[in-house]
């Protein structure tokens, strides 16, 4: 009987810990916005870029080179290629999908409700150290210097973090990883917009509805997602593939 009770205990906590929020492919972007990218300073993209409806235009400060086709562009600040509405096909039907595929991620990490830890200190999380699931917050996500995702040996281990205001991240704060913990299972879903302070380090793949804004010298390990636009300044982006680090993002920021 003990062992039955075990195993049922087992299984009902497990139904409740958090699954991936599928992106589509919205997930083979760096940076997606519907209303333009723009970049000051000698900003670092590696991973594929996008914009949608709106035209190439709105993406301003990558020196952009039209590649032979017009399918795409390429940029000496971004190690992928560059997309927008009104290249040549089959960009704007891939382009069209992309940017429906992230409003229906978005929509689905919103929808999220089980088992979840609600209001985790009023939102000023300065600090902390996040065991994976869900944290819903009706106030500012805000930390100043440091916060923690702890996978607790799970490298499968998924977060979701919903707030119906913004995140704010503070000059210098960084974003660690530990216990098997990576960037590509952390799930900001925001309903107002995402500010990075100088030289700030965050981690996930942060699915905004406003703005989301990198200041000087900020960097972020996984992916901009934004229903509308995406600004930055001396920043460096990497998709995460394969494992990539923190510590590789850091290098990447110095070079």
């Amino acid at each position: 009987m003990l062992f039955r009770a075990v195993t049922l205990f087992v299984l009902l906590t497990s139904a409740y810990a958090a699954t991936t929020v599928n992106l589509g492919t919205a997930g083979n972007f760096a940076i997606l916005t519907k209303t333009g990218i723009t970049t000051t300073g000698v900003t670092s993209v590696t991973g594929d870029m996008g914009t949608s409806p709106i035209a190439g235009t709105a993406i301003t400060g990558f020196a952009l080179t039209m590649a032979v086709g017009n399918t795409h562009s390429t940029s000496t600040l971004v190690n992928g290629n560059v997309m927008a509405a009104d290249y040549t096909s089959p960009t704007p039907a891939t382009m069209t999908t992309a940017i429906s595929n992230m409003a229906a991620a978005y929509t689905d990490a919103a929808g999220r409700s089980d088992d979840a830890t609600h209001e985790l200190a009023a939102g000023l999380i300065e600090g902390k150290t996040l065991t994976p699931g869900l944290y819903t917050w009706t106030t500012n996500i805000e930390f100043t210097s440091s916060l923690t995702f702890d996978g607790e040996s799970d490298a499968d281990a998924v977060w979701i973090l919903q707030t119906s205001k913004n995140v704010v991240v503070g000059n210098g704060a960084n974003v660690v990883l530990s216990g098997g913990a990576q960037a590509k299972n952390i799930f900001w879903q925001v309903a107002g917009h995402v500010v990075f302070g100088t030289t700030a380090h965050a981690e996930g793949v942060f699915l905004a509805a406003e703005q989301i804004v990198f200041n000087t010298g900020s960097s972020l390990n996984g992916a901009a997602l934004s229903q509308t636009a995406v600004t930055l300044d001396a920043t460096t982006i990497v998709k995460e593939s394969d494992n990539t680090s923190q510590a590789a993002v850091r290098y990447l920021r110095s070079v």
